[in-house]
């Protein structure tokens, strides 16, 4: 398994398939690659369509590093990440896909360095983008740090550790890049953005909320609404896959 030495320094895991233009997947906050990407049949559908997949573990996650310093996981540098892969592999330009966290680290990116993206597909984000407060956050964060699941109050927080747990992950890592410094950014900001880029929401997605707060802030985008699905089982939707390829092959 390749792995990418990045400023921290830390080790971050990723893996690249198949051959043709790239594209970068970014998974969402207590998953990781294999989870979200290959057991749901992405790898499959993106070589098969002459696609080069390149897949990493976001810090915190997966095989890479997980740090307990809560500046390790700010933003700017999971977008920062993003582009140090492509550096590494050489490649100027790449489109990019991420689903809910990946999402927020996607529509960083494009912020941060939109030339470096040449379409973009953000799933699983919605008007959440702009309504996640710190208080919902923090609770989230204090329900990954409590002694059991059993002990958590609220939907929303309980929810997010049984989920963190069913993958063995670091619990504190997590609770530490929940609350990350993050901003998000306004259609003023997003004004200049060329990048196409592709909405992907689940009809019954309750996490997310609808996407037209974002839609209306960026000014290429369009949006799928994936039918019946929610927020995690929106990910390998065959909706889902047939609109991103489309979305994808487009010049």
């Amino acid at each position: 398994m390749p792995f990418l030495t990045v400023p921290g320094p830390l080790n971050l895991a990723y893996e690249v398939l198949g051959e043709g233009p790239p594209i970068v997947l970014v998974h969402g906050f207590a998953s990781n690659r294999g989870i979200n990407w290959r057991a749901p049949n992405w790898y499959d559908a993106l070589t098969k369509a002459g696609r080069q997949v390149i897949a990493l573990d976001v810090r915190g996650h997966g095989q890479s590093d997980k740090p307990h310093r809560l500046e390790a996981y700010d933003e700017s540098e999971l977008a920062a990440d993003v582009v140090r892969l492509l550096d590494h592999l050489g490649y100027a330009q790449a489109d990019l896909m991420g689903y809910s966290m990946g999402g927020f680290i996607t529509l960083r990116a494009l912020h941060d360095a939109p030339h470096r993206v040449r379409r973009a597909i953000v799933a699983g984000v919605g008007e959440n983008y702009y309504g996640r407060g710190r208080l919902e956050t923090d609770a989230i964060a204090a329900g990954l740090r409590a002694r059991d699941a059993s002990d958590i109050v609220g939907v929303v927080p309980r929810t997010f550790r049984v989920f963190a747990e069913q993958s063995s992950n670091d619990l504190e890592a997590l609770a530490l890049c929940m609350t990350r410094r993050r901003h998000s950014f306004t259609a003023e900001e997003f004004a200049g953005l060329s990048v196409p880029v592709l909405l992907v929401v689940g009809e019954k997605d309750n996490i997310t909320g609808p996407p037209g707060l974002l839609a209306d802030a960026l000014p290429h985008a369009r949006v799928v609404i994936v039918p019946g699905r929610d927020h995690m089982s929106s990910v390998g939707d065959k909706a889902f896959k047939a609109a991103a390829l489309a979305f994808l092959g487009e010049a």
